[in-house]
């Protein structure tokens, strides 16, 4: 009998060794650096059906479209990215994949930038970033996850474009990996890499749980992928506690406390937000008393020629850190404020503001004012609290 279970245990090793080889092989096909271009379009099927155009979805695909339209991904290849890519020469190819690689990632995209900054465009489709068929198009075949009740094959001879091909690689979290983590030989600072959401995942609980990106970000199915952005989606990650304010005599001491209960990764995970914990006094007008405030950044600080790292206080999964105030009451001070402010866009607002200083923007210059300015509209409050003083 003991026998009989260890060939079983072996041949289920076995199992999943050549499943996980044979899953890792097909996201290497699918995700080559660079993409290939798709190719001719199949005879048999129409212009509608083989468009590389996300309007086009939405024929057929309504709810994701919607979905996406309200997404990130649809707004990759904003102000921000458009303007620094102006100011780079037409056909200096390598160095656009350093950003379009993720952003705009198809070889259709790539060529369209090039004609763009030709002036020759007859297609914006670089300017859409993350579209439908970055992820689902491959030489003009269509890829998805299992449907659930998979379809006979009368059913799939009767779906546009002749059907798709159905893959577990679309509800594996190394599918996003490609754009979520670097590799460990791209840049990294004080030994980690600068983008490393897939390894900090690989690290918590969440893995061994079963619980992958697209279950947070894609619930349902969804194509909205909310993140950093999303005032609610950040709520949902972290669990915030406000104890012990006390006013002693003239001194008010408070504390308040962020643990990231449900976020698969560092919160925050990159070095492009910062999340601001922060208690000050106001007067009677509530006008800010600013020799009151005091506060603890949370965040992955780094230079911003992104030289070197300076401080590094993101939270793991389940870690949590402890605001402590103290200070003398203002004699103008009429009641006390804990807040919780995050800015999804801090890096960049400061990188926009010292690009646009120092004159290195030309053709993009207007961009780049655009871009800064919605960068400064994406902060919002997680938390907020104003305590009277007696």
């Amino acid at each position: 009998m003991n026998n009989i279970w260890l060939k079983i245990i072996i041949l289920s090793l076995i199992y999943i060794d050549v499943y996980a080889t044979s899953l890792q092989q097909e996201l290497q096909r699918h995700w080559q650096q660079p993409l290939a271009t798709q190719g001719e379009p199949p005879s048999d099927l129409t212009s509608l059906e083989t468009s590389l155009e996300p309007k086009d979805c939405a024929t057929c695909h309504p709810t994701q479209f919607k979905d996406w339209s309200q997404s990130l991904h649809s707004h990759a290849m904003g102000a921000g990215m458009i303007g620094q890519l102006v100011d780079m020469q037409a056909h200096a190819t390598k160095q656009h994949q350093a950003c379009i690689r993720c952003h705009a990632p198809l070889q259709e995209q790539a060529v369209s930038l090039v004609n763009s900054l030709l002036g020759n465009s007859s297609t914006n489709l670089h300017q859409q970033g993350v579209i439908c068929a970055a992820c689902h198009i491959r030489e003009y075949k269509w890829y998805g996850p299992h449907k659930n009740g998979q379809p006979t094959a009368n059913d799939m001879q009767k779906l546009p474009h002749n059907g798709w091909q159905s893959t577990p690689i679309f509800k594996d979290a190394q599918f996003c990996s490609v754009c979520h983590q670097f590799k460990p030989e791209e840049y990294s600072l004080n030994g980690k890499l600068l983008e490393n959401t897939y390894e900090e995942w690989k690290a918590s609980r969440y893995a061994t749980e079963n619980k992958t990106c697209q279950d947070c970000h894609m619930p349902d199915r969804r194509h909205l992928w909310r993140g950093i952005h999303d005032p609610d989606m950040v709520k949902q990650g972290v669990e915030i506690k406000n104890t012990d304010f006390k006013q002693l005599y003239n001194i008010i001491t408070a504390k308040l406390t962020i643990k990231n209960t449900g976020t698969g990764h560092y919160f925050p995970t990159y070095v492009t937000p910062k999340v601001i914990i922060e208690g000050y006094q106001e007067d009677k007008n509530e006008k800010l008393l600013p020799e009151t405030k005091q506060q603890y950044i949370i965040s992955r600080k780094v230079a911003m020629n992104l030289s070197k790292e300076l401080a590094d206080t993101r939270l793991a999964p389940d870690e949590k850190v402890t605001f402590d105030y103290n200070a003398k009451r203002h004699p103008e001070a009429t009641s006390f404020i804990l807040n919780v402010q995050v800015e999804p866009d801090a890096f960049y607002t400061k990188f926009y503001q010292i690009t646009l200083k120092n004159g290195s923007a030309k053709k993009g210059k207007k961009l780049l004012q655009e871009a800064l300015e919605q960068s400064q509209q994406s902060n919002f409050s997680i938390y907020f609290r104003k305590q009277s003083l007696r």
